[in-house]
């Protein structure tokens, strides 16, 4: 058994049993300077590392107009994490809380989420900052940031 399959103190796991295949597809993958969960962040930040969302080509053409935004939405499946836990120790103390009163990457569906700024595109592939997640991590979905109800405005004429 690894690390990553020991229960904590006062963890829970349960046999969540086969599940039927939601029929989702990766987008394309992330690239950060994280390879280790040890070393990665547990919570991105705006002034953290440049980290690339590499888009498979046939997606390019759905970034058209991405760029009037600063903060977007990444949507990812966290491939490295378990899924059986439903009582979470975080900080290794032997207190518990229910997975869904947590962030954590382990969780039935490890779908994670970060707002990101966004730096720039180039090619297919947008430059961020405020990741949070391994490099190679299957990319979901990009969304504008939720609390952006429009672009950033245009430049003013001089």
């Amino acid at each position: 058994m690894t690390d990553e399959e020991t229960l904590r103190t006062n963890e829970q796991a349960v046999e969540p049993g086969p599940a039927p295949d939601a029929g989702l597809r990766f987008i394309g993958s992330i690239r950060t300077p994280w390879t280790d969960r040890r070393h990665c962040p547990r919570q991105g930040r705006f002034d953290g590392p440049e980290c690339q969302l590499v888009l498979d080509p046939v997606w390019h053409e759905g970034l058209a107009g991405l760029e009037d935004y600063d903060t977007i939405e990444v949507l990812y499946w966290l491939d490295q994490s378990r899924r059986d836990l439903i009582r979470q120790s975080p900080g290794n103390d032997g207190q518990t809380f229910g997975t869904f009163a947590l962030r954590s990457p382990v969780r039935p569906n490890p779908i994670g989420t970060s707002m990101v700024k966004l730096v720039r595109i180039e090619n297919g592939t947008l430059i961020v900052r405020g990741l949070d997640c391994l490099d190679g991590t299957p990319l979901l979905d990009i969304k504008p940031d939720r609390c952006a109800f429009s672009p950033k405005a245009p430049p003013k004429p001089n």
